[in-house]
């Protein structure tokens, strides 16, 4: 999919792409997906958060739409939204927001997500590489920083992520 692509929001609301791809003041843009240790990741992850929903009372999504503005819609890899959000296109800030990062990713790209989260009200935002086997943490008041001690934390949900549980192994040489 060519990444200026220019369309209105109304028509991006009303279509389906594959892979999704973010909304950003009238442009489609690439989301990088579709690599093997991005999806091990990914699917060890809500799988993980998803067998304690009834513990943290949130419902975990992969690939949500999340309107961050009136003309920017974001998808997370992953987010934990309240019970009660039936919004097809998430229109509440997801109490947690996690991206997990390509080989192609930016940190300039990754930091331009994380402004709008922050600027939307996102309270945590997890980033997590696994091809460097790191993570860090974001908060509404903070910028990212390193994960501590291995973990990814949100005390609001009283959630203690150990990366070694979601972290594919590297691949032998």
């Amino acid at each position: 999919m060519p990444s200026a692509t220019r369309v209105s929001l109304a028509e991006y609301k009303n279509t389906d792409y594959e892979p999704d791809c973010d909304y950003v003041d009238g442009v489609l843009e690439e989301r990088y997906v579709g690599k093997k240790r991005h999806s091990k990741t990914q699917i060890r992850l809500a799988q993980w958060l998803a067998s304690r929903e009834a513990d943290h009372h949130h419902v975990v999504l992969i690939s949500q739409r999340v309107q961050v503005s009136p003309t920017r819609v974001r998808v997370p890899d992953i987010c934990l939204v309240v019970p009660d959000d039936h919004d097809e296109i998430a229109q509440t800030p997801p109490v947690v927001w996690i991206e997990i990062l390509s080989p192609e990713d930016s940190w300039s790209r990754v930091q331009t997500k994380l402004q709008d989260c922050q600027s939307f009200g996102v309270r945590n935002v997890w980033i997590i590489d696994p091809y460097a086997n790191q993570a860090w943490v974001a908060t509404l008041d903070s910028a990212a920083a390193p994960a501590t001690n291995g973990r990814l934390r949100c005390a609001e949900l009283r959630l203690d992520v150990p990366l070694a549980e979601i972290l594919p192994k590297a691949p032998k040489v």
